[in-house]
């Protein structure tokens, strides 16, 4: 590696840093954790993590895992991979309670089970008849349902993919409370309606009577 590609990882590095370093702990966990999802990066970091441990070679500091994540994936933690956990049992552990609860918890699985990152309707389908759920009395609704929550964003070519909201709200489950917690604290927020000034506009366009 060249010197100005090591000061290019140093800058990046840094700019990171001094990004999170104002946040409390939870939100400097969390950021990492979305953007390590939304830039797929959770299979290298398990392999780094599966490799590390059987052996004593050292890392380069400027890449190597964060301890909390490498701890996180050894635990069982978010990033943990259960090759072992089919579909079925994903979905029973889950307990979803909605039809927009199960497709967030099938794109949970199809991303980190299947390695299935961008996905269409027919995919969360299949997947549903695999893990023996009740069948969607009309899947596109409930994928277009999930993704106006937040659960599911676009991706390319009309695909999907798996948000940062249903990723925590997943994660969350079958804990109903910590769960509508993620969604409170992360939900989209809407435009407030500005009605009201439209009306005193009219008001003033129309003049003195």
């Amino acid at each position: 590696m060249s010197d100005d590609s090591k000061l290019d990882e140093l800058q990046v590095l840094q700019t990171i840093i001094s990004s999170l370093r104002s946040l409390d702990e939870g939100t400097k966990v969390r950021l990492l954790e979305s953007a390590i999802t939304f830039l797929g990066l959770e299979e290298s970091l398990f392999e780094r993590s599966r490799s590390r441990h059987a052996s004593t070679a050292t890392a380069s500091p400027l890449v190597d895992v964060p301890s909390d994540f490498e701890n996180a994936e050894m635990s069982g933690g978010p990033f943990s991979n259960r090759p072992n956990m089919t579909a079925k049992e994903f979905l029973l552990d889950k307990d979803p309670r909605s039809d927009v609860d199960r497709v967030a918890c099938l794109a949970y699985y199809l991303t980190h089970y299947r390695n299935t990152r961008e996905f269409k309707t027919l995919d969360i389908s299949k997947l549903n008849t695999e893990s023996a759920q009740v069948k969607f009395s009309n899947p596109a609704f409930a994928v277009d349902n999930a993704t106006k929550i937040g659960f599911l964003v676009p991706a390319t070519k009309g695909l999907k993919q798996l948000g940062a909201l249903g990723e925590q709200y997943v994660r969350a489950l079958p804990d109903r409370e910590a769960a509508k917690a993620v969604r409170a604290r992360l939900r989209p927020r809407r435009a407030k309606k500005s009605g009201r000034v439209g009306v005193q506009t009219a008001d003033e366009n129309r003049g003195p009577s």
